[in-house]
């Protein structure tokens, strides 16, 4: 369903995606821009190539809010990438976190990282990930989301359409169909910065215990994470599978 807020900006998503289908990633970030005003929201994770999407939102949309959730188990190379970029490009940076510390959290549950059950880790990105995410959307009375997302990092994503709708907020990726080559090019042209584990052989990048180099060619990246137990954290999911749904803010 599509929520109170969105319902001001009723899309035809066929129409739309067939429009868009031959658009570059400037006139998709443009278009969302004059349809979704002041509704129009980005995330980012600061992870390996970030600086692209927020560099190139941020030529368009200076002031776009700009969303990063921090788990609290991000590696301190993260945090301090995250200031040069902040810097860098002069962002509009909105930080949220679980209203559960991470103390408290392993205090309860345990480490659920650490656990070979997709339930475990599920509940991990719930309560890291997905609510704080949730409650930034709602307190920013977003109606349309711009990510960075790329068919060619899961299978998941090689469902995706440009635009489409999640929760009730649409969401806008105008890098879906990008090559890591792409993305690679735009870096270098912009003479923007990777993220610095990077040089360590890392191809993603999220909290540091469950984030790992490639160590084979043959390799997945996304295989990195969570001992490639799970590719999704559930953010760029309609639902997180097995979520558990007393678990809202007030219970943590």
């Amino acid at each position: 369903m599509v929520s109170a807020i969105a319902q001001k900006t009723q899309l035809d998503l066929e129409g739309v995606n067939r429009q868009l289908v031959d658009a570059n990633a400037t006139s998709m970030v443009k278009w969302a821009a004059e349809t979704f005003s002041d509704g129009l929201v980005m995330s980012t994770s600061f992870g390996i190539q970030s600086a692209l999407m927020l560099h190139l939102v941020t030529r368009i949309v200076p002031d776009i809010p700009v969303i990063w959730v921090d788990t609290g188990y991000l590696p301190p190379k993260t945090y301090r990438f995250a200031e040069q970029l902040t810097k860098q490009l002069n962002l509009n940076l909105h930080v949220y976190q679980s209203p559960i510390s991470p103390a408290r959290m392993e205090a309860l549950y345990g480490r659920l990282w650490t656990k070979d059950d997709p339930e475990a880790l599920n509940l991990y990105d719930y309560m890291r990930k997905v609510e704080p995410m949730q409650r930034a959307l709602r307190d920013l009375k977003a109606t349309a989301w711009l990510a960075g997302l790329r068919a060619q990092q899961t299978h998941h994503r090689q469902t995706l359409r440009p635009i489409d709708i999640q929760s009730g907020i649409y969401k806008v990726l105008p890098i879906l169909n990008w090559s890591s080559q792409d993305v690679h090019e735009y870096i270098t042209e912009h003479n923007l910065p990777y993220h610095p584990l990077r040089e360590l052989g890392y191809a993603t990048v999220g909290d540091w215990h469950s984030s790992r180099p490639v160590t084979t060619e043959d390799q997945h990246e996304r295989d990195t994470r969570f001992r490639g137990i799970k590719q999704e954290c559930g953010l760029h999911l309609p639902k997180t599978q097995g979520e558990a749904q007393s678990l809202d803010s007030s219970s943590l």
